[in-house]
């Protein structure tokens, strides 16, 4: 029985079908278990051993015409060997970013999760794809299994959700879900026959939000910013006065996005009030939570979101501040109707059949506009498994004390100026250099503190020392926005980034 599942000798039968000699298998599977194991002890050696060495550079920073050259990038029509892909490899990692390096502060991601890239590994291996239980029984199961409990730290006591390429797929999706929950017609008939439909969202909000409005055919002057306070949270009474301003206007709102954790300076959305006015005006709302959702593991911070169980729907991300890699994102909605595979669902039949012989409600697919999807959930759920929510929770602890002591220490040092107190791990500070600390705070100051930040991240790349991004903000000129995230982070790493942006400026 054993011996007939076996391969006979492939050469004894062999076809000949279009000129092609069919016979065994034509890939070298020694060769490529080799090829294997030997980029892996690579991938062990140069980025798994080198993540947490301060002494290492966070990059090797090349201009792109340079780096092409390096790189041989060209593909031609005879294969390379092994040898030759190995240094490639070596390259490739030797070139990159090296985003898991305690220094790399540059993003709302960083830092390095053993569990998550075991799981990662074990994904790629096996390739899987997240539709239906038959290809993919374990993932689903364990999807099902981490929204579960997502679900209850949002405080819902029911809900459904998926996990989505990026928060702003996240943030889309809930657009028109909600748009679908206004009115179910349009996934039939279009949008010929609707009213001027407009939503709500925070002038501090992400970009994603004009994005999705232009994408599904809302259009970006449909979206109306609500004006912020001096923190950047949302104000209620704008927000109240722009509902009544749609509405005098004939248009018909349908959506409040609120964000908790706003990208650059870290506000969160007061969500109760802004629930009070959804309720009232019986608008959808919509928290994207993308990068402060992670408070909600946190007994000491949760209150951040206080009001998040009255939203509808939440976009969450644990690829940022839980470092579950990227990508990992989940849309979460409390609803029990189905409304996420009513709103999607295509029931595609060489899926989706109906006669299966096990519980077809298992087969998630269809609530995704995407066919094939990745086990995003999976790399969280190793995290957690390894870490108990108690583990997570100290990430967040630590990384809001970090914060805190960066904050103190900046209020103390000479040419360091804070924008605003931070509510979460978004530190947002100028660096003023000596030339120009006596100086009248008039135009030509902020003129020229504007050049000093662009000069200091040209000089921190080229010498590979540490990433820290900066931007100008709402008529504020260039500042540095320094985001604790990563547990690899130490007090000393908080020291070493104001010295060195002192080392790297103070000749300005």
């Amino acid at each position: 029985m054993g011996s007939s599942m076996g391969r006979k000798n492939p050469m004894r039968n062999a076809v000949l079908v279009n000129g092609v000699i069919l016979n065994g298998p034509i890939t070298d599977s020694k060769a490529g278990e080799k090829f294997v194991e030997d980029a892996c002890k690579i991938i062990m050696e140069e980025v798994i051993q080198k993540a947490a060495d301060v002494t290492e550079k966070v990059c090797e920073w090349h201009p792109p015409e340079k780096l092409k050259k390096l790189l041989d990038l060209e593909m031609r029509d005879t294969g390379e060997p092994h040898q030759r892909l190995l240094q490639l490899c070596q390259d490739i990692i030797r070139y990159s970013v090296k985003t898991n390096h305690p220094r790399f502060f540059n993003q709302l991601y960083a830092g390095i999760d053993y569990y998550s890239l075991v799981a990662r590994f074990i994904t790629e291996a096996l390739n899987p794809s997240v539709y239906t239980y038959e290809v993919s029984p374990v993932f689903l199961l364990v999807e099902e299994a981490v929204l579960k409990r997502m679900i209850e730290f949002i405080g819902w006591k029911e809900g459904d959700g998926i996990f989505n390429p990026g928060g702003s797929v996240s943030n889309m999706y809930a657009m028109n879900l909600a748009r679908y929950k206004y009115c179910p017609d349009i996934k039939e008939k279009g949008l010929s026959g609707l009213p001027r439909l407009v939503l709500f969202t925070s002038e501090e909000c992400h970009y994603s939000m004009n994005k999705a409005a232009s994408f599904l055919g809302i259009g970006t002057q449909n979206v109306y910013f609500i004006t912020t306070d001096e923190r950047g949270k949302m104000i209620p009474e704008e927000l109240e006065k722009q509902v009544q301003r749609a509405r005098k206007e004939g248009a018909a709102p349908f959506l409040v996005c609120a964000t908790a954790g706003t990208t650059v300076l870290g506000a969160f959305d007061p969500l109760d009030k802004i629930a009070d006015i959804c309720e009232k005006h019986g608008l959808w709302l919509h928290v994207d939570a993308s990068w402060g959702g992670s408070a909600l593991m946190s007994r000491k911070h949760r209150k951040l979101l206080h009001g998040i169980h009255r939203a509808d729907s939440v976009a969450w991300n644990p690829h940022k501040m839980l470092m579950a890699g990227i990508q990992c994102c989940a849309l979460l909605v409390k609803d029990n109707s189905d409304l996420l595979k009513k709103c999607y669902s295509a029931k595609a039949s060489y899926l989706f059949q109906q006669d299966k012989f096990y519980d077809v409600s298992y087969d998630t697919g269809d609530k995704s506009i995407q066919c094939s999807r990745r086990p995003d959930a999976f790399k969280f759920w190793m995290t957690w498994k390894a870490l108990g929510t108690t583990g997570l929770e100290e990430r967040v602890n630590r990384a809001l004390a970090l914060a805190r002591y960066l904050v103190d220490e900046i209020k103390k040092r000479e040419g360091f100026q804070l924008l605003l107190e931070p509510e979460y791990t978004n530190i947002c500070f100028w660096y003023i250099p000596s030339s120009l600390r006596k100086m009248e705070e008039g135009p030509e100051f902020w003129e020229k503190l504007h050049q000093v930040a662009p000069v200091i991240k040209e000089r921190m790349m080229k010498k590979g020392s540490m990433m820290l991004g900066y931007q100008p903000h709402r008529g504020k000129v260039n500042f540095f926005r320094q985001v604790v995230i990563s547990p690899q982070v130490s007090r000393e790493d908080m020291d070493f980034l104001l010295d060195e942006i002192d080392l790297l400026g103070r000749d300005l």
